[in-house]
């Protein structure tokens, strides 16, 4: 079965504008998807990785990457189809709190 890897993005104030009876669904929902074998958690803080030319490995605080919404947590999922995955991330917090989830097919390296 193919696997994707979800990105979520959040910050406090979507979440807490959001009617709290939809958090509790969405929080629900996520320990169904845990219950069914998805792995997911939180974000951390990040780290900068390079080794460039292999001539020595270099690394950095903080993430590379910046967006209007900070991450909020990581998921690996399976799922028969790019809709199945996106269906099952749409009842998430980071989806239904203002915030946004980024859904990315995990291919094989070749």
């Amino acid at each position: 079965m193919p696997t994707f890897i979800t990105i979520g993005y959040g910050d406090q104030a979507g979440y807490d504008r959001t009617d709290p009876a939809v958090r509790d669904a969405a929080h629900a929902h996520d320990e169904r998807l845990r219950a069914a074998g998805v792995r997911m958690g939180v974000a951390g803080p990040p780290a900068q990785v390079r080794n460039h030319d292999g001539a020595g490995t270099e690394v950095r605080d903080g993430a590379f990457l910046t967006s209007a919404l900070p991450i909020g947590g990581f998921a690996v999922i399976e799922a028969a189809s790019m809709e199945e995955a996106i269906e099952m991330v749409s009842g998430t917090p980071c989806a239904v709190a203002h915030g946004v989830v980024e859904v990315w097919p995990l291919g094989d390296t070749p």
